[in-house]
């Protein structure tokens, strides 16, 4: 691998589940590691939420950019202003990063530009992959403008890649983290019928496939980051429960989700978005963890 000691990457998002554990990584390999900070004015990169605008030392040259700023989507019930702010939070970001990266002097090589799997939407049991067209929900409206958003650095000639990444295991955050206290307690189950389909990805294999890109630098456009193996979510929640050894008996109704969580709960807990990549391989990127009894043992040991 081509060695990248000195090279500087820029980080958006860097105090989030993924960015926190890229940021670590590219650290202790020796990496250049710059993070994005908003409202400060004093930081050599830095982002004015106010003016929608992103400001970018052209001193220090950028080899990468990772764009993984955006507002936990579980965090809060949806309502129509909730919604509104998660979709302009990226887009204004991303856009106004692409434009600045756009007009630096030195251009990094490669913007890799997080997006999400809801791009396509509910596909209920059908595969779709990298060739497959965008869905016609809130997420998938999400998806389409913030990997949009970018075209500003693509048209400066900007490398830019668009992961769309699954649901990431990891017991330090997102899904996984919050399920850990209600099967530890011997509480957990299944969620509604069970059958929506969850397609996921360790947080280990992503940070491991985004160190990739950041070497290999290759032209792919779209790229899911999604492991071989989807699962219902009852197998989840069976698997989790035997991972933990604790029961999973206990079910959450479907009109318990809908009452607590509205329309986040029948997207994010009930929708079923089943993901397989034809890219990863060709790129020759690995995966350590394909099968969710694999992942789940690794990553509830860090």
């Amino acid at each position: 691998m081509k060695d990248l000691n000195q090279e500087n990457i820029l980080v958006t998002g860097a105090t989030g589940l993924v960015g926190s554990a890229v940021t670590k990584k590219l650290i202790e390999a020796g990496y250049s590691v710059h993070t994005l900070r908003r409202n400060n004015v004093d930081a050599p990169f830095h982002y004015l939420e106010a003016t929608n605008e992103m400001v970018l030392d052209p001193n220090i040259p950028l080899y990468a950019v990772i764009n993984l700023a955006g507002p936990n989507l579980a965090d809060k019930r949806w309502t129509s202003k909730r919604k509104d702010y998660l979709l302009s939070c990226r887009v204004n970001l991303t856009n106004a990063l692409a434009r600045a990266l756009a007009g630096l002097p030195t251009k990094p090589k490669i913007l890799l530009a997080a997006s999400a799997i809801g791009y396509y939407g509910l596909t209920g049991d059908n595969y779709v992959d990298e060739e497959s067209p965008a869905g016609d929900d809130f997420l998938a409206d999400v998806g389409q403008q913030w990997e949009q958003a970018t075209l500003p650095a693509e048209q400066a000639g900007i490398n830019t890649i668009h992961l769309r990444i699954g649901v990431v295991l990891s017991k330090k955050g997102g899904m996984l983290q919050k399920l850990l206290l209600p099967f530890n307690l011997g509480m957990g189950g299944k969620i509604g019928n069970g059958k929506q389909y969850l397609s996921w990805i360790s947080i280990i294999d992503l940070v491991q496939a985004i160190l990739f890109l950041l070497v290999k630098n290759p032209r792919a456009g779209v790229l899911n980051l999604v492991a071989e193996e989807t699962v219902s979510n009852a197998d989840f929640s069976a698997q989790l429960g035997r991972a933990l050894r604790r029961p999973s008996f206990i079910p959450m109704p479907t009109f318990i989700v809908k009452l607590l969580f509205g329309e986040m709960g029948d997207a994010l807990l009930l929708g079923s978005t089943r993901v397989k990549s034809t890219k990863l391989g060709s790129l020759g990127i690995k995966l350590r963890h394909q099968t969710l009894t694999s992942a789940l043992a690794a990553v509830l040991k860090e």
